[in-house]
C-alpha cells in the first residue's frame, strides 16, 4: 500500500512539474526564436503559422538565432498533405563540426493514404547510425501536433504530444560517451531525398503535387542559452551547473505513466530499431545492451 501511495505521490510530482514549466513557457513568435537559413523565398506567415515549401527548384530551412546546451524544444507542426512521397521533414538539435552532437526527427513523406514514417536519430561525437523508426497514431497532415526534444545530463528524450517515443540515456559509466559538452542549435528543413526516404527510394517525388508545404506554430525553446562569445567549455560548465528545471531530480528519468506509454509505442507503433539489425550490426550495439528502453 506504501509503495503505490510513492509511485502515486511521485507521479502528482512530476506532473504539476510539467505543468509549471510549461505554463511559465509562453509561446514565442517566430521571428523572436528563428530565421531562415536557406531559401527564404520558400517562406510565407499565415497568422501565427510558418509555411515553408519544397517545390522543384529548391527546398529551405530555418535556424534558431542561438544555441543552447539542455532544456526542451518544442514545434507544432502539420505536415505535408495528399502524395508526399520523396519529401522528408526534419526537425532536429545539432552542434557544430564534424564530431558534432545531433538529435533528429525526420518525417519520411508516403503516397497517398499510406502512413508518415517518423524516423529519430542520435549522433555522438559524429557518429549517428542509430536509426529508429515508427508510425503514428494520428495523421499528422490534418492537425498541428507537438513534437519535443528534452535534453538533460541523463536522458535524451523525443516526445510526440507529450507522448515518450524514445529515450536516449546517459551511460557514461559504462563507458559510452553522451552528448553534454557542446552547445547546440534548432533547426528544420523540408527537402527532397526521394533516393531513399520512400520505401527505400523505390517510390519517387512526384512534382505534379508540388509545392509540398509543411506548417508550424507554438515555437518554445526553454534551455541554457549559450553566448557565441563564451567558449564552448566554459558554455558547458555553466550550464552543467545552473540548476535549470532540466536537471532536477524528477527530470533525470520517465517517471512510470512515461515509461508505460514508451513501453506502448515500441509495442504497437515501432517498425525499425537498429539495436535489432544484424544484418548492420552482427554484433549488437554496445549502448543497446544497457537501455532499458
Amino acid at each position: 500500500m506504501a509503495i503505490s501511495s510513492s509511485s502515486s505521490s511521485f507521479f502528482v510530482i512530476a506532473l504539476f512539474l510539467s505543468l509549471l514549466v510549461i505554463s511559465a513557457n509562453a509561446t514565442a513568435k517566430f521571428e523572436e526564436l528563428f530565421h531562415p537559413y536557406w531559401a527564404a523565398d520558400h517562406f510565407s506567415f499565415d497568422g501565427d503559422a510558418v509555411n515553408m515549401k519544397l517545390d522543384n527548384f529548391s527546398g529551405a530551412g530555418f535556424s534558431s538565432k542561438s544555441k543552447y546546451m539542455f532544456g526542451k524544444v518544442n514545434v507544432q507542426i502539420k505536415l505535408v498533405e495528399g502524395d508526399s512521397a520523396g519529401t522528408v521533414t526534419a526537425f532536429y538539435m545539432s552542434s557544430d563540426g564534424p564530431k558534432h552532437h545531433e538529435f533528429d526527427f525526420e518525417f519520411l513523406g508516403n503516397t497517398t493514404g499510406e502512413p508518415y514514417i517518423v524516423q529519430t536519430n542520435v549522433y555522438v561525437n559524429g557518429v549517428g547510425n542509430r536509426e529508429q523508426r515508427l508510425n503514428l497514431w494520428f495523421d499528422p497532415t490534418k492537425d498541428f501536433h507537438t513534437y519535443s526534444l528534452l535534453w538533460n545530463q541523463r536522458q535524451v528524450v523525443f516526445l510526440v504530444d507529450e507522448t515518450p517515443i524514445r529515450v536516449h540515456t546517459n551511460l557514461e559509466h559504462k563507458g559510452i560517451p553522451f552528448p553534454r559538452d557542446q552547445a547546440m542549435g534548432v533547426y528544420s528543413s523540408i527537402w527532397n531525398a526521394d533516393d531513399w526516404a520512400t520505401q527505400g527510394g523505390r517510390v519517387k517525388t512526384d512534382w505534379t503535387h508540388a509545392p509540398f508545404v509543411a506548417s508550424y506554430r507554438a515555437f518554445e525553446i526553454d534551455g541554457c542559452e549559450c553566448p557565441v562569445t563564451t567558449t564552448q567549455s566554459d558554455n558547458a560548465k555553466r550550464c552543467a551547473n545552473s540548476g535549470g528545471w532540466w536537471d532536477q531530480p524528477v527530470m533525470s528519468e520517465l517517471n512510470l505513466h512515461q515509461s508505460h506509454q514508451l513501453i506502448w509505442v515500441r509495442a504497437n507503433h515501432m517498425i525499425y530499431d537498429y539495436c535489432s539489425d544484424t544484418g548492420r550490426f552482427p554484433s549488437v550495439p554496445v549502448e543497446c545492451e544497457h537501455h532499458r528502453h
